[in-house]
Order: structure tokens, then sequence, then C-alpha cells
């Protein structure tokens, strides 16, 4: 009697959880990796107002990476993504094709990740961002981010 009542019990239990279709996970890690780039973005900001500019800069690389991995989720329809944090390589895996000038802003963005994470060029690059420097290339960040989420709202 006892095993009947546990067999019985497991199966309603498993027939009330739903399973999680293929759609719905690739959404999930859609909507993730979307999340996250939000959240870094405000991040961004914040370390920006508080004169964090080397900082600002390296949250701003993750912002565009982090939407990058949820286009190639949404176009691959898979959930792994390629273990990079090299812009352009996400953007040819996406299958997005880059002008030269998207090439030179995506590795001025690079650049930030590597030169904010390691001490010994980090004391130069903590130089070279100035608020002047960091205006411009948060105006650029956010403008890669729009493009970017424009490319995610396409149907692909």
């Amino acid at each position: 009697m006892l095993v009947f009542f546990l067999s019985l019990r497991h199966n309603i239990a498993m027939e009330t959880q739903k399973e999680e279709t293929e759609q719905e996970k690739i959404e999930r890690y859609i909507n993730h990796w979307v999340g996250s780039s939000n959240r870094n973005f405000d991040t961004m900001l914040s370390n920006y107002k508080t004169k964090n500019y080397d900082w600002a800069l390296y949250i701003g690389h993750l912002v565009l990476e982090k939407l990058f991995k949820a286009i190639l989720v949404k176009r691959t329809q898979k959930s792994e993504v390629v273990h990079t944090h090299n812009l352009i390589k996400l953007a040819l895996k996406c299958g997005i094709e880059l002008t030269d000038e998207k090439v030179t802003i995506l590795n001025t963005i690079n650049s930030f990740c590597i030169e904010a994470r390691y001490d010994d060029i980090k004391n130069a690059f903590y130089k070279l961002c100035t608020r002047e420097f960091a205006d411009e290339q948060i105006k650029i960040i956010k403008e890669q981010r729009q493009w970017l989420k424009d490319e995610l709202a396409k149907n692909c």
C-alpha cells in the first residue's frame, strides 16, 4: 500500500510540473542574457556617475557582449554560446556583417575588457579614462546597444 501511495504521489507531482519545451528554454536563455545586459547597463551608468570611468567602460563591454550572446541564442536556437569575450567573434558567430567602422568600434570596446582586467595595464587604462574619453565611449556603447537591440528584435 505504501509503495502504491508513493508511486501515485510521484505521478501526480510529475503531472503538475510542466516540462519546459526547447523553445521555452531558448526564450529563457535569451531573457537571461538581455536581463543581465540591462542590469550591467545600469551598473555602467552608476560607475560613470561615481567617476569610476574605467569600470564603467569595462561593464559597457559586458553590456554588448551579453546582447550578442542573446542574439546568438536566438539565431542558432541553441542555449550553448561560444565562450569568448571578443565582440567581433561574437558578431561573426551571429551572422552579423560588420563594416570597417563597426570593426574599429568593437575593437576599441574589446580593449576595455582586457585593459580594465589585468593589473599590468590597468593603470595606463585608468589614466586614459578621463571624463571626456568616457563620455565619448559611453555614447558609442549606448549606440551599439541600441543597434544590437534592433538586431535582436529582427525575425531571423
